[in-house]
């Protein structure tokens, strides 16, 4: 089955130049476009798509409110930001919304078809200028606090546990994929928060891509 796929962007251009590279896809199918986030919002409670691809700037409701009211009542859709604005706050945001997925609008073609792949897949994709951007502005501020860098702190075992997390992975597959307990698991990722000082599924996402454990 392809994957089926709802266009969120103000600009027609945009949704049209982003149609006509999908729509070349054999294995994607896009099945509905909104202008704003409140339609965004209505296409997806009505047509169900498998990934959003979703403008951050919008009218009426923005890309990051309309992501969470979503994945509100549909946690299963992906949500893949496609946006003009590169500093990590509208990163973060974005992230803690539950998207995904964070591409530039200057992205290359391959990045926006292997960011949707992978969100289908559960898996998490920051474009390639993100994720670099991320990893210099976190070496600059460890060196600006003057700190270790608390990687370190974590056991062999935490670190595939933290890579596995960070890709989007729930405990149930990472406990499969280790041979651990679950509770292991749920263990391991409390212990890898508290050691990194992070609180949340979004911050860790952040920390493995500014240390470049996922892409």
């Amino acid at each position: 089955m392809p994957i089926r796929i709802l266009l969120a962007d103000d600009h027609e251009v945009v949704r049209d130049g982003v149609r006509a590279l999908l729509e070349k896809q054999v294995d994607m199918e896009v099945i509905g476009e909104a202008s704003d986030g409140r339609e965004a919002a209505r296409l997806a409670e009505e047509l169900r798509p498998d990934v959003v691809v979703m403008d951050v700037g919008m009218p009426n409701l923005n890309g990051i409110d309309a992501t969470r009211r979503i994945l509100a009542a549909h946690p299963q859709i992906a949500v893949v930001m496609l946006s003009m604005h590169q500093d990590e706050s509208y990163v973060l945001r974005s992230l803690k919304a539950g998207a995904k997925g964070y591409l530039l609008k200057e992205s290359l073609r391959s990045d926006v078809l292997e960011a949707i792949r992978a969100v289908a897949q559960g898996r998490s994709f920051l474009t390639r200028k993100i994720s670099r951007m991320m990893q210099e502005d976190y070496i600059q501020e460890m060196e600006q606090r003057g700190l270790e860098d608390s990687y370190e702190l974590l056991t062999d075992r935490e670190r595939e546990v933290l890579q596995l997390a960070a890709e989007g992975k729930p405990n149930k597959e990472i406990a499969g994929a280790l041979n651990i307990s679950l509770t292991t698991v749920e263990t391991h990722r409390t212990h890898i928060l508290q050691k990194l000082g992070l609180h949340s599924v979004p911050e860790l996402i952040l920390y493995a891509v500014r240390k470049g454990i996922i892409a």
